[in-house]
């Protein structure tokens, strides 16, 4: 980092200050007037500007990294700078009452979901490595011992800093300060081409493989190098004449190794370098603490496998629900409904329906075209506004049904239209499985009123109900064919829970859902302080007691064996707001899958579990508690928060087709290892089957190994 000009007085005739409000760690907010000094880049090759700033209110000398209006529009700026703000914090929050806090950039404030978003740091201390030619042995050695515990306890955090080099590592003459923070990447992350040769390792500037706390040794080696002789050692060996610089022979050269798997971690070379230091770093920082709320995570796993014999078969006819042969509900009038050719209508090109008449289409491929694209008129209830349901949607069986749950502020429209647009993305591939829409133009209107909208950064309103039942608000179908070839449609609903009354038509649609889907407010849920003025701003607060929708949902469903049969999933919607508190970052930022690993399941579901049960309450894992088949997920339906009614940078969805996965393995469409339990409560150990009070063993009791081997999850281990 280079220098940085002094922020500008006050202008001629005493032109008052900018003011700045932004979050502190780690929570609440302050506004406080600004004077800033003539800004620039950090590196050429990067977005973020750089300036120095005085905040009036306390006189506090600071620096700001900001983006622009104009790079600021760009999702993999405001991604780099997420990234910086994430390590920043982590840092923060894990090494700030210890004496390892120096070694990194102290961050006092930020402010991301805006059009032009920034950073506040404390200002730098020394000058950068790459503007000095001179340190003698002694500060060499202080220099390598404090880079090494930057870089262990960096490891220690699950983080790699991939810009390690001479322009990122500052040095006052008394210890080093470790800069570059938009460059770290979790450890286990596919590697992404980052950095400058000689610095970054081979792998990275290839982007093979998986990012390797070990990248940074070899980064670390190379500043080294460079520091001591003068000159950028080669980018994929080590030095020639290393041998003469004989400290760096005896304590690095195994760091220069081209592959990270030939190289030592940053705890053997620390401990080469300064015996001891790994582990009184290692004893200072504070556990996380979490370790008895995930103990209570596998307690409750184990006693719902002890339920499994109880537990009835997924229901696959509709007779099960009290509907005749060839019945379905109608997804708007609930009432049930059967195909019947002599209702079909079709829309003209007035796009006004008129009735359809088969007599006339002989030809078995123009007849199901056209009947792809038909609608019946749904004449169950008189007294039911007019409606049309897409006959596809009658011709394939019982239609899955996928219920979101939740009051009306949680972001359910905003989740639900991202999830769909994930599977028309094409989603759902990777496992297996296609799409068509049930109704080719009822999805067209669907993309277009919803889709594009949320996509260029416009906030929804709500999603508007047919008519008199608003509990039950159907919002789309399509049809999804498995790998087996299968085809079956899935019907997307989004339940006002809170306003479910006792009639015949609420009990007998919940009796027939497949799938819930209880989304938790953050802002509802967790007293953390970062959380305030969102709380403020939305005028809501805590609700210790839960979400009224989620027990009115739970309360009118049949228990079984003490649990209720019905597979759902609960998600920690607007995860956003809460990207860089643990366990959220973890999962947030990881890519999309590509394959459903039951054990990856569980283990997010455990961490999600572990915050719920600390900081929100059992009141908020009702479902988790009720539900024998339940994983939780966190997700964001648009990676931000809205700036004066928009998304700044449009809406970018993550992690919003993990919870519907979840819900498919558990009803046999994606195939997992251990089949559709194992994506929930895992496989028991032989050891831990005792049968439920009143039932026989289940069925596989005794074995152990294979299938039935518990998870990593279950053995308490990580990943």
């Amino acid at each position: 980092m280079t220098s940085i000009p002094p922020p500008r007085p006050e202008g001629p005739g005493g032109t008052p200050p900018d003011e700045l409000t932004f979050t502190v760690p780690p929570g609440g907010r302050r506004t406080t007037p600004v004077r800033v000094g003539p800004e620039f880049r950090r590196d050429r090759l990067l977005p973020q500007l750089i300036r120095k700033a005085v905040l009036d209110d306390e006189g506090q000398q600071c620096v700001q990294v900001r983006l622009n209006a104009k790079d600021a529009a760009n999702p993999a700026a405001r991604a780099l700078l997420d990234t910086e703000a994430g390590a920043a914090l982590r840092l923060h929050r894990a090494l700030g009452d210890t004496e390892y806090a120096a070694l990194f950039p102290r961050i006092i404030g930020y402010e991301l979901d805006t059009a032009e978003p920034f950073l506040l740091y404390d200002p730098p201390r020394g000058t950068s490595v790459e503007r000095l030619h001179v340190m003698s042995a002694t500060d060499q050695e202080h220099f390598t011992r404090d880079l090494l515990l930057a870089v262990y306890l960096m490891e220690g955090q699950g983080l790699v800093p991939r810009g390690v080099s001479p322009a990122t590592v500052r040095w006052d003459g008394a210890g080093i300060q470790l800069w570059g923070l938009e460059s770290v990447a979790r450890t286990g992350q596919p590697r992404r081409p980052w950095g400058r040769s000689p610095f970054c390792p081979p792998e990275q500037r290839r982007g093979e493989g998986l990012a390797d706390s070990r990248d940074a040794v070899w980064s670390t080696a190379q500043v080294l190098y460079q520091l001591v002789t003068g000159r950028p050692g080669p980018a994929d060996r080590a030095p020639a004449d290393l041998g003469e610089h004989r400290r760096l022979d005896q304590t690095l050269r195994d760091a220069f190794a081209p592959r990270a798997a030939d190289r030592p971690t940053p705890a053997q070379v620390l401990d080469v370098v300064a015996p001891g230091a790994a582990r009184r770093a290692r004893l200072t920082v504070p556990a996380d603490g979490t370790a008895t709320d995930h103990e209570a995570f596998d307690e409750a796993l184990r006693r719902k496998r002890q339920h499994a014999s109880v537990t009835r078969p997924r229901r696959e006819s509709a007779a099960e629900d009290g509907l005749g042969d060839g019945e379905v509900l109608c997804p708007y009038c609930l009432e049930a409904i059967r195909l019947d050719l002599t209702k079909l209508f079709v829309t003209d090109s007035r796009m006004q329906y008129k009735p359809l008449d088969l007599k006339g289409v002989n030809n078995p491929v123009r007849q199901h075209d056209v009947m792809r694209g038909a609608v019946q008129k749904c004449t169950a209830d008189p007294d039911f506004p007019e409606h049309f349901i897409p006959v596809p949607y009658l011709m394939y069986g019982r239609p899955l049904t996928v219920a979101m749950v939740g009051q009306s502020s949680t972001g359910k429209s905003h989740l639900l239209t991202q999830m769909i647009a994930a599977i028309t993305d094409g989603g759902l591939e990777p496992f297996g499985l296609k799409w068509q829409s049930v109704n080719p133009e009822q999805h067209a209107k669907f993309v277009r009123d919803r889709v594009q909208p949320l996509r260029n950064g416009e906030v929804l309103d709500h999603t508007a109900a047919l008519g008199l039942e608003d509990f039950a608000r159907f919002v789309e179908s399509l049809l999804i064919t498995d790998a087996r070839g299968r085809v079956r449609p899935v019907a997307f609903f989004d339940l006002g829970g809170e306003d479910l009354v006792r009639t015949d038509a609420a009990l007998r649609f919940l009796l027939g859902v497949d799938a819930l889907v209880f989304v938790v407010d953050p802002a509802l849920a967790l007293p953390l302080p970062q959380l305030d003025h969102v709380r403020e701003r939305w005028g809501v607060e805590v609700n210790p007691d839960g979400d009224l929708a989620f027990g009115t949902v739970l309360d009118r469903l049949p228990k079984n064996g003490g649990y209720l049969d019905v597979p759902a999933a609960m998600v920690l919607g607007k995860a956003d707001l809460l990207r860089f508190q643990p366990p959220v970052d973890r999962w947030l930022d990881r890519p999309p899958a590509t394959s459903l690993d039951p054990g990856l399941v569980r283990e997010e579901s455990r961490d999600v579990y572990a915050l719920l049960r600390r900081y929100a309450g059992p009141a908020w894992l009702r479902p988790f508690d009720a539900i024998r088949r339940c994983t939780l997920h966190v997700a964001s339906a648009t990676g931000g928060q809205e700036d004066r009614g928009r998304y700044p940078a449009g809406a970018g969805p993550r992690r919003v087709v993990e919870p519907l996965l979840a819900l498919l393995a558990m009803h046999g469409l994606i195939q997992v290892p251990g089949g559709a339990e194992a994506s929930a409560v895992g496989e028991a150990p032989a050891f831990e089957w005792t049968p439920a009070e009143g039932t026989g063993a289940p069925e596989g009791a005794g074995r152990s190994g294979g299938a039935g081997a518990p998870g990593a999850a279950e053995r308490g281990e990580t990943q």
